[in-house]
């Protein structure tokens, strides 16, 4: 009898200095316009919630979600591409949601490019909405791109 392949299990963390090279890897090799190294040690420093998704002893994912005045802001969610389809990206949603909540957070935000459909689809999932559109936000290979502008009010009970 054929069972089907189980996903290795996987562990979500904080982020570590030592985690920065695998990240910074990832966000080359899944973005035409990646963060740089630079800008993912200094969310570190600021103590922004960055976290990692690990999978057999690696780094397959990361998220960063910064919160202040009340709010959050997802300001990166990001799974390597040779792991993606897997539901990692909405574990790791999961996550910062869950960590806006225990900071008591109301609100939370995030950008994304309306061409990246599949990650549209992830939010909407999860019961994010559009309310604003950012002119000429993101860089791209045709001059800008706009950005959709996504928003999930926090219960406690979700």
């Amino acid at each position: 009898m054929n069972l089907p392949m189980q996903e290795p299990p996987v562990l979500i963390r904080d982020m570590t200095h030592e985690d920065l090279a695998q990240v910074s890897s990832i966000e080359r090799r899944s973005y035409d316009f990646p963060w740089s190294h630079g800008v993912f040690r200094d969310c570190l420093l600021a103590g922004y919630h960055c976290i990692t998704l690990e999978r057999d002893g690696r780094v397959a994912g990361y998220a960063i979600l910064s919160v202040a005045a009340g709010e959050a802001h997802i300001l990166n969610l990001c799974v390597e591409p040779q792991h993606r389809a897997h539901g990692y990206g909405e574990k790791l949603l999961n996550d910062v949601l869950a960590r806006a909540r225990q900071a008591d957070v109301a609100e939370v935000f995030l950008e994304v490019r309306p061409s990246n459909r599949t990650a549209i689809a992830l939010y909407r999932k999860k019961g994010f909405h559009q309310i604003a559109n950012r002119p000429a936000y993101y860089q791209s290979h045709d001059g800008r791109e706009d950005a959709a502008v996504l928003s999930k009010k926090l219960t406690r009970n979700y």
